[in-house]
């Protein structure tokens, strides 16, 4: 009897496949875009840094001047005692939260907003920024890691530097154990085997070891046990160059 493909393992929702989330110590997100930090800045001392298998990068919690803590990630550079400012007044210093539109074009940003107000959303890996390209009125143009560029609302928020822990793939990983101990944190599924190497009970695609196989395209409307590798593409391989006549 064939098992069940990788998707529809993960579909039924078992642990192997669910977020460790009883093991994550705190949410990463901006304090609530207030009156205060509108028009003004709220300021904040970091007090102590703490890992988090959650996130990559290495996280900072903020004793605002009212006793509240806030736990952000840290940017590279950051130390101990170090003031963090938020608010459109804040200076444009590494680890700063300010709406984008008052961050200067060059500039490198992460935890960068989708909508004004919720936090902090996109570029929050470790290593990784952001770099504020232009302004418009209401606007701002941002290119990502991804080399793409993306616009954001003028108001939406972000953090000023890049996000610590720059060199974490650089350190070559030696046993296999250790490897699969930092994936399993992250709840990613991990090795991945080629479904061409399956059996034929286990994969559409398995079972090729003496015949040429069957096409990897599928139809849009394939039930979850079919549907895995080019959905309703158009064309597969290299294209053909036309000859000039």
């Amino acid at each position: 009897m064939g098992k069940m493909l990788n998707q529809q393992r993960r579909g039924k929702g078992s642990p192997a496949f669910t977020a460790p989330s009883h093991l994550f110590k705190a949410a990463v997100a901006f304090r609530s875009y207030d009156e205060q930090e509108k028009t003004s800045l709220v300021k904040g001392q970091v007090v102590r840094f703490m890992n988090d298998s959650a996130h990559s990068g290495l996280m900072m919690v903020i004793k605002e001047e009212t006793g509240r803590e806030i736990v952000l990630l840290a940017p590279e550079g950051i130390a101990l005692g170090d003031t963090i400012e938020f608010g459109a007044q804040a200076k444009v210093n590494f680890g700063n939260v300010l709406p984008l539109a008052k961050i200067p074009d060059g500039m490198p940003v992460y935890n960068i907003e989708l909508v004004p107000g919720d936090g902090g959303k996109m570029v929050r890996s470790a290593g990784t920024s952001a770099s504020v390209i232009s302004h418009t009125e209401s606007s701002v143009y941002v290119g990502l890691p991804s080399k793409k560029v993306k616009v954001f609302d003028a108001n939406c928020r972000a953090q000023v530097g890049l996000v610590s822990i720059g060199g974490r793939l650089l350190r070559p990983v030696f046993k296999a154990g250790k490897k699969h101990h930092m994936v399993a944190s992250t709840a990613r599924y991990w090795p991945k085997v080629r479904g061409v190497a399956m059996s034929a009970y286990d994969h559409p695609f398995g079972g090729k070891q003496h015949h040429p196989g069957r096409s990897t395209v599928v139809a849009r409307n394939a039930p979850p046990g079919r549907k895995v590798g080019l959905i309703a593409a158009a064309s597969v391989g290299r294209g053909r160059k036309r000859k000039r006549l």
